[in-house]
């Protein structure tokens, strides 16, 4: 007897719970407002955010009935309001098409909404929201119509971190089918926050290579996409050296011996956004006899004080980078590319190292623009799609 009690115990509390979450899903299917659809960065099946594609505006929507107060944070704090059942809503002004990243304060307390999938930024597991564009964006969505590369996973060990360290690798469709093919070689680098996710996942870097080759746009070429920080573990609790030293000495090494490259510096390119950016400068310009291609989105050199030591002697083109543009004409014979690009709301500091550099004589200099972006993935996205066709070539 006490076993068919417990059973009906059991039976009885499963049913509540399944009436409990049918009632949050009946709740969740009423119809959206009119020109709100789901928005693509969302979890399975969540119908918020919402997003109208004509207005560029989204709603928001926290079940929280015991908060205080919930802020959505986007571009600034707004206020929500609740309505008589608990639930907060916030609707956006038109917002800038791309992602970005958001997150929900519930009585102070930062979360992430749960009907978005995460995305890691900003150094956490951060919700996100992708405002569509029209068919200027169809160069970073899935094309079915064409052959598709893979991005794999990996891992290699690294000396100078003391540790396996994670990478994930982009190989054109063609890779399989041509196995005694080399290929040229792109490191690209995330910024700060991020993870070396991120090209794949917010950049959608496969959607847009897999395009621009298919199309003959650009050379097939291998990505190799790895993490911009050193990281540690319970074992080692200090990393000694810098990403220039771990793409030198571990990685490099460990991609020619495993992937089917080039190894010589003509097919070696690297670039990078934002804190990415400058790791690239900091790398290539230190080790030329590596590269011949380079890229800063929204993160290149600078020249002048260091914001970082007020105490160190300002630099110039002559005397940054150890002297790698003093000789413009030794510059311009070794570097095939130097590629700047910088969304139109993030200022003008990259056209002034352009302008800067240009002047002194370097060539092979490529200025690039995202009109109407700022330091977010849709500059990047742009700025991948316009670079990666100008290499190897």
């Amino acid at each position: 007897m006490k076993k068919i009690a417990l059973l009906l115990v059991a039976a009885l509390s499963y049913g509540g719970l399944t009436a409990q979450f049918a009632g949050i899903q009946n709740n969740a299917e009423q119809p959206l407002p009119e020109g709100f659809k789901p928005a693509s960065t969302n979890t399975f099946l969540s119908q918020y955010p919402a997003v109208n594609a004509s207005t560029r505006q989204a709603t928001f929507r926290v079940v929280a009935p015991y908060a205080q107060n919930v802020t959505l944070q986007l571009g600034g704090k707004h206020a929500m309001t609740k309505d008589d059942k608990g639930v907060w809503w916030y609707t956006t002004t038109p917002l800038v098409v791309g992602f970005h990243y958001y997150a929900v304060m519930i009585d102070s307390v930062p979360v992430m909404d749960r009907g978005s999938e995460a995305y890691f930024g900003s150094n956490w597991e951060s919700a996100g929201i992708e405002i569509p564009e029209g068919s200027e964006g169809d160069y970073y969505r899935f094309n079915r119509n064409i052959p598709h590369g893979e991005i794999r996973s990996l891992y290699h060990w690294s000396d100078v971190n003391g540790l396996e360290r994670h990478i994930n690798v982009y190989v054109p469709a063609e890779y399989e089918k041509n196995p005694k093919k080399k290929y040229p070689v792109l490191y690209l680098v995330h910024g700060w926050g991020e993870d070396e996710n991120g090209w794949s996942v917010q950049g959608q870097l496969a959607n847009i290579m897999d395009g621009l080759i298919a199309a003959g746009k650009s050379v097939p070429m291998i990505i190799v996409m790895p993490s911009g920080d050193i990281k540690t573990n319970s074992d080692v609790r200090k990393a000694s050296g810098d990403i220039t030293d771990i793409l030198i000495k571990d990685l490099i090494p460990y991609v020619d011996k495993t992937f089917r490259t080039y190894t010589d510096r003509d097919h070696r390119a690297m670039a990078g956004l934002s804190r990415g950016g400058a790791q690239t400068w900091n790398a290539v310009l230190n080790n030329m006899d590596k590269f011949a291609w380079m890229g800063g989105f929204s993160g290149s050199g600078r020249f002048g004080p260091n914001p970082f030591n007020r105490n160190a002697p300002p630099t110039t083109i002559e005397t940054g980078y150890n002297g790698a543009f003093k000789d413009a004409a030794a510059f311009n014979k070794k570097m095939k590319l130097l590629f700047i690009s910088i969304g139109t709301e993030e200022g003008q500091g990259a056209r002034q190292t352009y302008d800067s550099l240009k002047n002194h004589g370097i060539s092979n200099l490529v200025y690039h623009e995202s009109a109407g972006t700022a330091h977010e993935w849709l500059t990047w996205r742009r700025a991948l799609n316009d670079f990666a066709p100008r290499l190897f070539k």
